[in-house]
């Protein structure tokens, strides 16, 4: 299929070639040919592409009811926001169609508690060079990352710091009219980059002396993909807001802003609202997926089988240390940090033409978001193709 002169409009750098179905961990092109799918849509096919469970949940609730917007209940919103709240800290949630928008609700929600507490000056949100949050014009100024150039800035509260740079944090920590901070417990578009357990756990107590919310960015590195729900449970914290989206609903559209009660204390009736958030098919989905995501032998896999491909990925860089850097990560999201010399884009298409998917990230990085149900075997499915790449590229 040509893809010239087509109708979509050109804001994505998009890899020729169009995909027409997939099953599991693989992904066929309109040639036929198959892929397997290491990315899975940048962490959110967590369950890989067409699995059975996630249809059947789809079509079930595809023949009761769609859309009634949300002056009215519906169950599988009432059933997945109490999974939610059972399987994590939060006692609220608001469901939105992504994570930018997620986000958007975590800002307001940190804002708006500090309105109705009195204490109107505090605005200013601390955030980390390097962060992705979402392109709303919000996000946008939230984040370093992807460029605003022509958009100006919505808002100057943002505080955006050097990642790692704890005298900076201190600092703004100290400023009085600091509200919040958030943070990606593991950067993904930055280059999957985590954040030490340590400086977590130094974060939530400051947080704690300040009197600051801490709001975690889970979107990418939630939903199991670390072995845990939330990547933050790895450091022993609890945050005060966190969001969440991507995987959450295995591939359909859903995101979640989830708040402790005394965080929510603004969010009264008519402060914040969403027309499709929360619809009666997504909800329905993300049930089924939380269900599954959230089963001890699950998540144990995830984080054995994430353990073997990071142990296979080290050997790897042993081989081929001209072309590996260093090996990021944790769980099923994982980082090739490549030397200098080589471009993340330029070896993504070369994985592509021996059929594997991996996300070019900053710092020259290549990332391994796969399906949360591969197996060993598949982990040296993955290690080959990249071992035959790189025979290819020395």
């Amino acid at each position: 299929m040509s893809h010239s002169n087509n109708a979509l409009m050109k804001v994505y750098n998009r890899f020729p070639i169009t995909f027409t179905h997939g099953q599991g961990v693989y992904v066929f092109d309109d040639t036929g040919k198959r892929y397997f799918d290491a990315g899975a849509g940048i962490a959110v096919n967590a369950f890989g592409h067409c699995h059975p469970d996630i249809v059947e949940s789809l079509y079930a609730q595809s023949k009761k009811l769609w859309h009634i917007s949300n002056l009215y209940y519906s169950q599988p919103q009432l059933d997945l926001a109490a999974l939610l709240c059972e399987k994590s800290f939060a006692d609220y949630v608001f469901f939105t169609n992504s994570g930018a928008e997620a986000v958007e609700c975590a800002l307001k929600t940190a804002w708006r508690y500090f309105y109705a507490v009195g204490q109107t000056s505090r605005r200013k949100i601390i955030t980390f060079k390097g962060a992705f949050h979402g392109r709303t014009h919000l996000c946008i100024s939230a984040t370093g990352t992807k460029t605003d150039d022509g958009y100006g800035s919505v808002t100057d509260d943002f505080v955006i710091l050097p990642f790692g740079d704890h005298d900076a944090l201190e600092q703004a920590m100290k400023n009085p009219d600091t509200a919040a901070v958030m943070i990606e417990t593991i950067q993904g578009e930055g280059g999957v980059r985590s954040v030490p357990h340590h400086c977590l756990q130094a974060l939530r107590k400051m947080c704690d002396e300040y009197g600051v919310l801490l709001i975690c960015d889970e979107i990418q590195s939630g939903m199991g993909r670390t072995g845990t729900l939330f990547a933050f449970e790895h450091s022993g914290i609890v945050p005060d807001i966190c969001t969440s989206a991507k995987g959450i609903a295995g591939g359909f559209p859903l995101g979640a802003c989830l708040v402790s009660e005394r965080a929510s204390l603004g969010m009264n009736i008519g402060t914040h609202g969403s027309t499709y958030g929360g619809n009666p098919l997504g909800c329905a989905v993300g049930l089924t997926a939380l269900k599954m995501i959230t089963d001890a032998d699950f998540l144990k896999n995830v984080r054995i089988t994430g353990d073997d491909l990071k142990s296979k990925l080290q050997d790897l860089k042993q081989a081929y240390p001209y072309i590996i850097k260093d090996i990021r990560g944790m769980g099923l999201m994982l980082g090739i940090g490549l030397q200098d010399n080589f471009n993340a884009r330029s070896v993504a298409e070369i994985l592509l033409q021996v059929g594997l998917i991996v996300i070019p990230a900053s710092d020259n990085v290549l990332r391994l978001l796969p399906p949360l149900i591969i197996t060993p075997q598949h982990n040296i499915e993955i290690i080959n193709l990249l071992e035959t790449s790189f025979k290819a590229i020395k």
